[in-house]
């Protein structure tokens, strides 16, 4: 996919124009990457399971209220998408303490929070991603006090859905981060992807630790069966929704 006419490349899909300017074609790549992709490899089939699985989940929550960027599908890994003047943001929300904030605060990992914990990263390689204070945020006009609002509002309200479907799929929802952009309205909408990519799953028929994880977690730690796991989830999410 070295196609010139591409808008955007990042590590995981690349964007491509349509005729109409206010829709355009997310690809969904096999590539797999892993601290700031300081480590780099492939997952076999991913681009198109996780194409089918956020297709899915996106339509899930539009259902329930969540605008999403989420057209339809034109193949396995391919999707068309609505526009947006995506936030430069990483909305992070975590409901059981794994990864970066068991390292930063020292919290045994699988530690169940009394309430979901909304972070804000910005988007930013040369920086490395970092943890923003909402001081911070608003002094790099990232987004708006009232965005800022929306955004956490947003992101719980997901939360709530998408612990609830995965519960239903025998799947713990550990974290997960989200992406949102404005539309031609002004309007909040979600974007990017919902995919093992992007959220802790754990496997609640499994309590070996290694085992019970269902996402890249398996490629970060090298647990093998990377595979396995993605197809495993996808299946999961097919039957609840099927």
């Amino acid at each position: 996919m070295s196609d010139p006419q591409k808008l955007y490349e990042g590590k995981a899909k690349i964007l491509y124009p349509t005729d109409d300017p206010q829709i355009l074609v997310a690809y969904f790549k096999d590539d797999a990457t892993a601290f700031n992709a300081a480590k780099r490899g492939s997952i076999q089939r991913k681009g198109e399971i996780n194409c089918t699985l956020s297709a899915r989940l996106f339509q899930m929550l539009e259902s329930r209220g969540i605008p999403t960027h989420f057209i339809d599908c034109i193949a396995a890994d391919r999707m068309r998408v609505r526009s947006l003047n995506i936030f430069p943001l990483e909305v992070v929300v975590r409901n059981i303490a794994a990864g970066s904030l068991c390292k930063q605060t020292g919290l045994p990992l699988g530690t169940v929070l009394k309430n979901p914990l909304v972070e804000f990263f910005y988007k930013n390689d040369a920086l490395g991603d970092p943890l923003l204070t909402r001081d911070r945020l608003l002094l790099l006009e990232l987004a708006t006090p009232q965005q800022v609002d929306r955004l956490r509002e947003m992101a719980l309200e997901i939360d709530r859905l998408l612990v609830e479907f995965f519960a239903s799929c025998q799947i713990t929802l550990v974290d997960f981060k989200l992406e949102f952009g404005l539309d031609e309205a002004g309007q909040i909408v979600l974007a990017d992807e919902i995919s093992p990519d992007t959220c802790r799953l754990w496997n609640q028929l499994e309590t070996d630790p290694n085992r019970r994880v269902l996402d890249k977690d398996r490629f970060r730690q090298d647990l093998g069966d990377v595979e396995a796991a993605y197809e495993q989830v996808l299946s999961r999410v097919l039957s609840a929704i099927n």
